[in-house]
């Protein structure tokens, strides 16, 4: 507990990539539960890629989201409606259109793992799933990118230092492969209090439970 705040802490692990729509519903989610339980969370964001082979030019949204999971255009729709009105109720604005496209998230990973060495990692995540999904921007793109560090608070020119180093890739590689060898292939994934995983998002309702599970053990 904090000296300022009385509120209790749990720590929450979330695997998750920028561009999975399901990864911002899991934290709004998550942060009703928070507020809704009275607690505070410790978060730190781990690394997932959907597509770590996707070339510099992305590719279509609906036809990724086609190919990928042998859905029909009218299911490809249909999905994106229903994400939509999902933020709506949550508070977060999905805009989607034709042109909409999925693109390669490895720099992106990169820079929210710098961000973590300087303490803005959460608000550089927010940063980028709002640079994608509300404002559909292409977060491969470094002039992108800059913008989120802007918006997150942090420095453009030490961020842009931190990726044309290279000092990250090592660090975000070593992540991946520390979260699929235990098992997550899939995102979001959440570890309340460094014991009990929930994987996709499960609503609030559910990660009120975790919390208050991991609240009852500290007790």
């Amino acid at each position: 507990m904090s000296a300022q705040d009385p509120r209790p802490v749990i720590q929450i692990d979330i695997v998750s990539d920028v561009v999975c729509p399901w990864c911002i519903v899991g934290f709004r989610q998550l942060d009703q539960a928070l507020r809704e339980e009275g607690v505070l969370a410790q978060l730190r964001w781990h690394p997932f890629e959907l597509n770590p082979e996707m070339p510099p030019e992305g590719q279509n949204l609906r036809e990724h989201i086609m190919e990928k999971y042998g859905s029909t255009a009218e299911q490809s729709q249909q999905a994106r409606d229903r994400l939509i009105q999902i933020g709506d109720e949550l508070g977060f604005v999905f805009n989607f259109d034709d042109d909409s496209r999925i693109v390669n998230t490895f720099a992106a990973h990169q820079l929210l793992d710098w961000a973590d060495t300087q303490g803005r990692q959460h608000p550089l995540k927010m940063a980028l799933f709002d640079a994608y999904f509300t404002n559909q921007r292409d977060v491969s793109q470094t002039d992108v990118l800059l913008d989120a560090v802007r918006t997150a608070g942090l420095d453009p020119e030490a961020a842009r230092v931190a990726l044309n180093s290279g000092d990250h890739i090592a660090p975000v590689r070593e992540r991946q492969r520390f979260w699929s060898g235990h098992g997550i292939s899939g995102v979001p994934s959440m570890v309340f209090g460094g014991k009990y995983l929930v994987t996709g998002a499960q609503g609030a309702e559910t990660y009120a439970e975790a919390i208050r599970r991991c609240l009852a053990e500290a007790a």
